[in-house]
């Protein structure tokens, strides 16, 4: 382990005339880590492992405790925090990366400010690429209960109009659906999502290309870009879905590059050597593995076996 790294692992503590070290690794070889409630960031993930070939990743899901979308904002920042601990002392994480929807609007602000410099990337309901790409200005967002009733996303949502008059958003709290998908990554054979699915499209209202029809789909769960082969078909052509994975690996690209923590990209022989992945679950690692097996592509290497977390 090299001194910069152990540098990083150090508890500091701030004191009158004497320089507090940083928590968190500053070593440009240690691991990204990245968390969910449960499966759905690995919709994320795998965004990640496209945009950042050379970087070791570590994922945990809170599988013990999902889905947080019917959770209380206390309990919610309870285990972002411990998670967050756990990745920065135990992995020695360099960056943070929050890739649940419900986890960032109600415990990104507590992380941060827990660990000073630490870079963190929360996620967010990608109402901003929607909003450039509407033509009809009505836009559609699926998401949990939580998220939408978060001051984080009323923040966003203002934000965006506020730039977009143009743009209006229609928004529909999808109870159960994560839990749903969780269910299918076992082995289920998905009608339960589809019938969800079916319900909460209904309620958004007139889909297509028609004038003030929703004509763009924000999923803004991690989870639900997962069963997009289920969404798809039951939406009429022209509907266009956005998610926030391939935002956030280009945003965790950018920070880590600033921060000088970006490692090179892999050349030559190194590039057959691929970055190590390590997957964590705090319940059940089966339900992880399946959606792995099922979600996330292969890169050069099999994918790892799920270790157990208890946290």
């Amino acid at each position: 382990m090299g001194k910069a790294h152990r540098l990083g692992r150090i508890q500091g503590h701030l004191g009158r005339g004497r320089l507090s070290l940083p928590r968190h690794s500053i070593d440009r070889a240690a691991p990204i880590g990245v968390f969910d409630s449960g499966i759905g960031g690995l919709s994320v993930l795998q965004a990640l492992r496209a945009a950042l070939p050379g970087e070791d990743l570590v994922y945990v899901a809170d599988s013990a405790h999902t889905p947080y979308g019917e959770r209380s904002d206390a309990f919610i920042a309870e285990r972002t925090s411990a998670i967050a601990r756990h990745l920065r002392d135990a992995h020695g994480a360099k960056l943070l990366v929050i890739a649940c929807n419900t986890a960032s609007a109600a415990a990104a602000h507590v992380v941060r400010q827990d660990n000073p410099g630490w870079p963190v990337v929360a996620i967010e309901p990608a109402l901003k690429p929607a909003a450039h790409h509407t033509r009809t200005g009505h836009v559609g967002v699926l998401a949990t209960r939580s998220t939408l009733a978060s001051r984080k996303f009323a923040a966003l949502r203002a934000a965006v109009t506020s730039a977009h008059q143009d743009v209006r958003f229609s928004e529909v709290a999808c109870d159960g659906l994560a839990a749903s998908i969780e269910r299918c990554a076992q082995g289920g054979d998905g009608s339960a999502s589809r019938d969800l699915l079916a319900r909460y499209l209904g309620q958004l209202g007139e889909l297509g290309a028609a004038a003030h029809a929703i004509d763009t789909l924000v999923l803004g769960c991690t989870h639900y870009p997962l069963i997009r082969e289920q969404i798809q078909p039951q939406l009429p052509l022209g509907v266009y879905i956005v998610d926030s994975g391939l935002p956030v690996a280009r945003h965790a690209r950018r920070l880590l590059h600033s921060t000088g923590l970006l490692r090179p990209e892999p050349l030559g022989d190194e590039a057959l050597s691929p970055a190590s992945l390590r997957l964590l679950a705090t319940g059940s690692v089966h339900t992880l593995h399946a959606a792995a097996q099922r979600w996330l592509r292969p890169m050069a290497a099999p994918l790892p076996d799920v270790e157990t977390l208890a946290l």
